[in-house]
């Protein structure tokens, strides 16, 4: 079984346990499991008093990242040989139709939830997604950070992220999903999984801008699809998109017997 293949079955496990967050007994899962998801925590701050190390290894707070824009938070670790890097990847994926990006409507914050690794291993992994993403404006505005165990603990424990340490194998089981925070550092939405469609990534990045950011047309979206906290995705609301279409119908209508009155009352004898 390749890596992306065992990856995605891993995946799929610890979804279904993020879903529950603590909703699940630690008892009805797998060991590995134990303690293991997500709970959201919906309009809850941010302690944007902490500090960590970017990949330059400068000093820097949380809240150096907030203020103006919104930001997506993921967790990871840098030397993780699985979840991690796909689901960097699958963000980086979602991110290139979009015609938002970060560094210049966003930022992105990845945070190592392993308080061992250093600025280097930051740097190495961010020259990797950059160079993926292919957008220079995006070296600015997408920061990997380390810090010491406090740090982490507080950082994860304000978001809900719960993971679990497996000493023999030097490895963390986590979940995995995107973080969306208003740019005064307060949790707007979770998107759950590997697969970020580019329509639930911008829609969540137009709330969490508090619609600052986006078109008319993601403002219309915004009334045709709802946020379901159970999956992290955005879904048709099948009844305002009917009531939606229904008034460009009777718009539409309107102006054609206007239009249809005026010709009529031009024409001669009339």
């Amino acid at each position: 079984m390749n890596r992306v293949a065992l990856a995605s079955i891993v995946a799929g496990v610890l979804a279904i346990a993020s879903l529950g967050g603590s909703a699940y007994a630690d008892g009805a899962r797998p060991a590995a499991l134990q303690g293991v998801g997500i709970d959201q925590r919906l309009d809850q701050p941010l302690p944007l008093d902490l500090s960590f190390r970017d990949e330059t290894g400068r000093v820097v707070r949380l809240g150096d990242f907030f203020g103006a824009k919104p930001v997506v938070l993921t967790l990871a670790y840098y030397h993780c040989p699985m979840l991690c890097p796909l689901a960097l990847e699958s963000l980086v994926r979602s991110l290139r139709p979009l015609s938002l990006s970060a560094g210049n409507e966003f930022e992105i914050v990845t945070v190592s939830i392993d308080a061992r690794e250093t600025p280097a291993q930051a740097a190495e992994k961010k020259q990797k997604m950059l160079t993926q993403y292919g957008r220079k404006e995006a070296a600015g505005g997408w920061h990997f950070l380390v810090g010491d165990a406090d740090a982490v603990r507080r950082l994860t424990e304000s978001v809900g992220f719960h993971y679990q340490y497996d000493a023999a194998s030097d490895q963390f089981a986590h979940a995995t999903g995107l973080v969306m925070l208003t740019p005064q550092g307060r949790i707007s939405r979770y998107l759950y999984g590997l697969d970020y469609a580019p329509r639930d990534v911008k829609l969540a990045l137009v709330e969490a801008s508090e619609n600052k950011i986006g078109t008319l047309t993601d403002q219309l979206l915004l009334f045709c699809y709802h946020y379901d906290p159970a999956t992290g995705k955005y879904g048709p609301a099948a009844m305002t998109a009917v009531r939606i279409a229904g008034a460009l119908t009777v718009l539409v209508l309107g102006c054609f017997v206007g239009l249809q009155l005026r010709h009529d009352e031009r024409r001669p004898g009339a």
